[in-house]
């Protein structure tokens, strides 16, 4: 088998030590910042953030208490059948796709996981429903691993910020990941979304972002990133 070659990744606008500057004024902004998805566990932040898609996080911290009292752990989730599911999850959207995904993820974790959520992001990619974003997740939140989840918001901000320079999330989390050290790419990934869905929106509130003088997309007129800027 020939030899992978090497990911290139795009020239970005700023070093690595002001990236981690530009972090670290996000940071003081929303300190504290973690998901805003409610968990006790591994499996509860795993089925949440399969709910999560295309929906907000409000919406599915409504639906998820009655489903953790009906389905409190994988092997009770495993039993149970996409349709007994969607009635329950309706409000999250997209709740046939959802139903199924989530029966199919407590399966396999019953049946190759011994009903734990493994802390290994190939093991959790290859769940049903899990994509690298809601591993990333998981891993980061609930089970004391580095992870950067990339979604709209780190894509948005990341890119006006010109600390990424991608709209392929994969590349994105590579760029942030070189970086920054392991240890602060949950909270890089939890504090971009935060400032994406409160400053740095599609029109965004510029004057009261702290990296603004760091900021590609003020430097550059407030012209579109290579990233969408509807998203």
């Amino acid at each position: 088998m020939a030899a992978r070659r090497p990911v290139s990744l795009p020239k970005l606008a700023h070093p690595q030590a002001v990236t981690r500057r530009i972090l670290r004024l996000l940071e003081a902004q929303h300190p504290g910042a973690f998901t805003e998805l409610t968990f006790r566990n591994p499996y509860e932040l795993l089925a949440a953030t399969i709910l999560s898609a295309q929906c907000t996080d409000e919406r599915v911290n409504q639906v998820t208490p009655s489903l953790f009292a009906r389905y409190p752990t994988p092997a009770a989730l495993a039993k149970a059948t996409p349709t007994s599911l969607e009635s329950q999850i309706q409000p999250t959207g997209f709740f046939r796709v959802k139903s199924r995904s989530l029966v199919g993820m407590a399966q396999a974790l019953v049946e190759h996981h011994d009903g734990a959520v493994p802390a290994d992001l190939d093991a959790l990619v290859r769940l049903p429903g899990v994509g690298r974003k809601t591993a990333n997740v998981v891993l980061g939140h609930a089970l004391g691993v580095p992870g950067l989840p990339v979604d709209r918001h780190v894509l948005r901000v990341a890119n006006r910020l010109g600390i990424a320079r991608s709209a392929d999330p994969v590349v994105v989390e590579r760029q942030l990941g070189a970086a920054l050290p392991k240890a602060r790419w949950t909270l890089a990934s939890d504090t971009l979304i935060l400032h994406g869905r409160r400053i740095c929106k599609p029109r965004p509130l510029c004057d009261r972002c702290r990296a603004r003088q760091q900021c590609l997309y003020v430097a550059e007129g407030g012209r579109p990133s290579p990233a969408r800027d509807t998203q």
